[in-house]
């Protein structure tokens, strides 16, 4: 397998198997926390409150501010910030 291949657990347990042996530490100490990152994401998601289609009132007052800016002309077109970004 290259290194573009997508691997499944039978794949990466070849690899594995193909590892020097001086690797075989470092390989076990990354899967070891990949193991670990995703256990922490997946426990972040279940905790993560229900999203709303409803803005918070800051949210509301910054987006009738931003329609304001622009009904009032008060924005740069791409080019013109590019230019002051000297980009």
């Amino acid at each position: 397998m290259s290194g573009t291949e997508e691997y499944d657990r039978d794949g990466l347990m070849r690899l594995v198997d193909r590892l020097p042996e001086a690797e075989i530490h470092a390989a076990a100490r990354y899967l070891e926390f990949l193991s670990k990152r995703g256990d922490a994401f997946a426990r972040h998601l279940a905790d993560a409150p229900e999203e709303s289609d409803e803005l918070a009132p800051e949210g509301e007052r910054l987006l009738e501010e931003g329609l304001a800016d622009v009904v009032a002309g008060r924005v740069l077109g791409l080019d013109e910030v590019k230019r002051e970004l000297d980009l």
